[in-house]
This record gives C-alpha cells, sequence and structure tokens, in this order.
C-alpha cells in the first residue's frame, strides 16, 4: 500500500482523483484543500509530513486565473512556482516522490506542431512564466519528480470550459467562440487514472511527460461538439482571437505530443470526442 497525498484536493483535478480512487485498491489517498494544506507555507508542509508518513504527493494546486495572473503576478508565483518549491525540498528531504501537474503555457505556440517534452520552453504570460519555473524548482529540487504537462482540462467538477458552455446554452441565443486556437480537450478524470496508474507503477520514471486526449479541435469546434451532444438550438459562431481580447495572450497551437507517456507507463488514451460523450452523458442524465 502506497500513502499518497492529493494537494488542491477540492479542485478540479483533485475532484476528479477523488471519484477514480476506488480503481487503485493498492493506494491510499489523503486529500488536502487549501483550507486544510496551505502549500505556500513551508511550515505547514513540514509539519504535516512529519506527523504522516507519505510514499507520493500528488500536487494538483495551482493559480489558474490565467487572465488576473497578468496583474497577480506575487500570488501567482507564490502557488505556481514558490509552493512547488516548498513541496519538493519537502519530499526530497524524506525519500518522498513528487507527480506535479503543468500546463501546455510553458510553450509559446507559435509553430503549428505537436510539443514533445524536450522542446524549448517560452512562456507568453505570467500563467506560464510561473508554472514553468514550479517545473525548475521541482526538478531541481527532487530527483524523484514526475511534471505531468497537460492541457483544456475540463470535466463535471469546478469551473471549466464545459461547464460554462452549458451555462450560456442555457442563457442565451447565441454565442461566438474562438477558431483559432487548436489543441486537445483533456478529460479531468482520464488524466485522474493516468495519475493513479503512474502512482501504481511498480517501477517509476522520473521527468517530464504529456498527457492530454488524442486528437484536436478549436475551442469552436470544442463547443460545437458540446451543443451537438445536448441537442441544443443555441447558434455557435466562429471568431478570431484578436475579436476576443483577454489580459493574457494564449497559445495558439496547445497541441502536445504524448508518446513518451504512452510507451514508458503503457498509457492508453481516450479521443477527447469519446471522453467528452462519456462526461456530458454523466452530467445530462
Amino acid at each position: 500500500m502506497k500513502n499518497v497525498l492529493v494537494t488542491g484536493g477540492s479542485g478540479q483535478l483533485g475532484s476528479a482523483l477523488k471519484s477514480v480512487q476506488e480503481h487503485f485498491e493498492e493506494l491510499h489517498f489523503s486529500f488536502k484543500s487549501s483550507n486544510e494544506l496551505d502549500i505556500t507555507s513551508q511550515s505547514a508542509i513540514e509539519n504535516l509530513l512529519d506527523e504522516y508518513h507519505y510514499d507520493i504527493i500528488v500536487n494538483t494546486a495551482a493559480y489558474t486565473a490565467v487572465d488576473k495572473a497578468e496583474s497577480d503576478f506575487e500570488n501567482a508565483q507564490k502557488i505556481n512556482a514558490t509552493a512547488v518549491r516548498y513541496l519538493a525540498e519537502a519530499a526530497f528531504k524524506r525519500g518522498i516522490t513528487l507527480i506535479h501537474i503543468s500546463t501546455d503555457y510553458v510553450f509559446d505556440g507559435v509553430e503549428p506542431k505537436a510539443r514533445l517534452e524536450t522542446d524549448p520552453t517560452n512562456p507568453i504570460g505570467v500563467y506560464g512564466q510561473t508554472k514553468l519555473e514550479g517545473e525548475e524548482f521541482a526538478l531541481n529540487a527532487n530527483p524523484k519528480t514526475i511534471i505531468i504537462r497537460t492541457a483544456w482540462v475540463y470535466s463535471e467538477f469546478g469551473s471549466n470550459f464545459l461547464k460554462t458552455m452549458l451555462r450560456l446554452f442555457n442563457e442565451k441565443t447565441e454565442i461566438s467562440v474562438i477558431n483559432d486556437q487548436v489543441g486537445s480537450p483533456t478529460n479531468a478524470t482520464d488524466l485522474a487514472k493516468v495519475i493513479g496508474a503512474i502512482a501504481s507503477a511498480d517501477q517509476l520514471v522520473y521527468g517530464i511527460f504529456n498527457y492530454s486526449n488524442e486528437g484536436q479541435c478549436s475551442w469552436f469546434e470544442f463547443a460545437t461538439k458540446i451543443k451537438e451532444l445536448v441537442h441544443s438550438s443555441i447558434e455557435v459562431k466562429p471568431i478570431s482571437s484578436t475579436q476576443y481580447v483577454t489580459a493574457a495572450k494564449r497559445p495558439a497551437y496547445s497541441l502536445l505530443n504524448k508518446d513518451k507517456i504512452k510507451n514508458t507507463y503503457a498509457i492508453a488514451i481516450p479521443h477527447w470526442t469519446n471522453s467528452l460523450e462519456e462526461v456530458v452523458g454523466n452530467m445530462v442524465k
């Protein structure tokens, strides 16, 4: 039995991990919300790890308000970078493996190609910059670190694009959605199952791994698929990112190459449309 601490336990990915924990009998999960564990407090982390024995820490906590981060650098850096260093250093002292969740935003998304883990990073906003700092802190502080970069995460939990679309479909007769940013939606439950599978593995391979669902689409195509699945009559119009100005720039091309995680951990990845259909089916029963 491995004891697994999950930070950000009440967030979207933490909630998804709760929903699949019974699939992993060899793992004993302990979920801590930000109210229960302030990861920006080095002493709070040290005290918890002194009190309880953990084999693995899964850090799902993050400052994910991409636009707000542009004017709130201090808090974004504190949560996405400094806190990760505290976790990694505390884990290293105790021989604990750290599984840290990162993002496609560490890339600029300029080139229209699926990014490898080894491709040069070049974040174009505060969110991506602070997440990259967190990656570097973790890898430098603890050799037993696994970083999973993901993108476009959605689920029935928390706040995300899917839930926003379902709300807007009920409130409006037409909406406009960006059609020139490309990526692959990631079902948080699929990602949670991958984290569980890695944590359960007899032999861990450390380093950076990419994970998202298979296939690709634009945000407009994502919204259109949701509309199709819920049989909505709303009109979804495509617009360019230049027509929808935001405080933070987004990567235009967010596809991640998943060959490394598939080959290393024998992971089978569902297509985004199949996963979306399953999640929507669960939500609209």
